[in-house]
């Protein structure tokens, strides 16, 4: 992209996401702590989450001082001016606690309030997705190829996933209700993995309410760069959070809009 060295900020994400898999897996479906920071709901983070986070930020704050951060356990805000690094150490704690290998490491740089490139590395599978807004990769077992949504011709031929059927209340309930009735098969529990399988083409749509700007900035250069998108429920801009669809060809999210409407 003009004005940007992606390749150099896709090595230095890459270097992340490989400090956070060396701080995450020795966590991994072994004995550690877990606290509930939910007010009315379970609402995990683990050692696993905070040590992550911490090792990137170290990172971040080392080689790039000029550069903001947002992220899931530390926090930050939003910025519109110059390069934000965002950040999930594990989205789908509940997953990584139940020893399900369904979450992912969360790595997104914005520029000017604006996705620029993005990564989801999982690091028990050794797959890593990556996107940069006009392509994308997947490397899994020392193999690289690159990623492209798959053709659909609407909501009766599409997979839909959705982290949780009890995600979405009272008029979001209904609406999502009249996509999972018109889609074919509907799939729940898989967080950052299901965007993944999105961009790879064996998925067509992803729909969830509620996320945080960490839940999403690293996967909208993915499925972007993978010939699909992510948008709000209303076909606006998604890149703050909030109600998210991602879909893999424009007809299925042109269908999903209308029945989510």
């Amino acid at each position: 992209m003009p004005g940007h060295d992606i390749d150099r900020l896709l090595s230095f994400a890459d270097t992340l996401a490989d400090a956070a898999r060396g701080a995450i897996l020795p966590f991994f479906r072994t004995a550690h702590a877990v606290t509930d920071k939910g007010d009315a709901s379970f609402d995990p983070v683990t050692e696993a989450d905070q040590t992550a986070e911490r090792a990137m930020r170290e990172m971040i704050a080392r080689a790039h001082p000029e550069h903001a951060v947002l992220g899931e356990e530390y926090g930050g805000a939003l910025t519109r001016e110059g390069y934000q690094w965002i950040i999930d150490p594990i989205d789908g704690t509940r997953a990584f606690i139940a020893g399900l290998p369904l979450w992912g490491v969360l790595i997104g740089l914005y520029h000017d309030g604006k996705p620029l490139i993005g990564v989801m590395d999982q690091p028990y599978l050794d797959e890593r997705y990556r996107g940069w807004m006009d392509g994308a990769n997947v490397t899994a077992h020392g193999q690289t190829r690159p990623l492209k949504t798959r053709a659909c011709d609407g909501l009766g031929e599409a997979i839909l996933s959705s982290t949780d059927p009890y995600l979405f209340e009272g008029a979001e309930a209904e609406a999502f209700a009249r996509v999972r009735g018109a889609a074919k098969l509907t799939r729940f529990g898989y967080d950052c993995y299901a965007y993944a399988m999105a961009a790879s083409g064996t998925m067509d749509a992803v729909i969830e309410s509620g996320l945080k700007p960490f839940d999403i900035a690293a996967l909208i250069p993915i499925l972007t760069g993978a010939g699909g998108g992510v948008c709000a429920w209303d076909g606006g801009d998604a890149s703050a959070g909030g109600r998210v669809l991602a879909w893999g060809d424009a007809r299925v999210r042109d269908a999903a809009i209308a029945a989510l409407r």
